[in-house]
């Protein structure tokens, strides 16, 4: 396994579409798991949970978006009707991270986001360091009131990221990353 800092410098992700079988085990996935939640947490809160699509259940859920897509853009032009047919088809495995945002709680709601945005951050670096493919997506699905429905999200609940999970099928090239230079600035008083 590389050391932490090789690791962050190489994690990339993968497009699910390149991603196949297999997909962590059930006992590689928990740990995966149990991992990716060791987020930082303002209050305690844990504003975040996790739905696992796999198999026919996600060919099932994959085949209900697709149906939405197209109720939401009846115009929807056929090559991106084919995409959202086969958008669920590819890798083996979604995580659907959920935040779960307590209006009471005097945290920002801003907060409770970024601490599910890390689970499924987590998810993708654990991923990575197993030798797993993965990519975070959200697209309309992410934002849409049936698509929480169909999750069964309560009213406080709202999808972070569908993380698509597999091992990838061909070589994934890295895409050209920005400079440090470009980016860092100091504050001086």
């Amino acid at each position: 396994m590389p050391d932490a800092l090789s690791l962050l410098q190489q994690r990339h992700s993968a497009p699910s579409r390149k991603l196949g079988e297999p997909a962590p085990d059930a006992a590689t996935l928990r740990k995966l798991l149990e991992a990716a939640i060791r987020v930082p947490d303002h209050g305690k809160l844990v504003p975040f949970r996790l739905i696992e699509l796999r198999g026919n259940d996600k060919l099932a859920f994959g085949t209900k978006l697709a149906e939405r897509a197209i109720r939401r853009n009846p115009d929807l032009p056929e090559s991106k009707r084919e995409k959202e047919r086969f958008r669920y088809t590819f890798a083996p495995l979604v995580m659907v991270v959920v935040a779960r945002l307590d209006a009471d709680s005097g945290i920002p709601d801003i907060e409770q986001k970024l601490c599910a945005g890390n689970v499924a951050y987590n998810i993708l670096l654990g991923a990575y360091a197993l030798g797993f493919g993965a990519q975070w997506l959200t697209g309309w699905a992410a934002y849409d009131a049936e698509v929480a429905a169909l999750l069964n999200l309560a009213d406080n609940e709202c999808v972070i990221g569908f993380v698509h999970i597999g091992t990838p099928q061909t070589e994934i090239p890295d895409r050209e990353r920005p400079a440090l230079d470009d980016l860092l600035s100091e504050w001086k008083a």
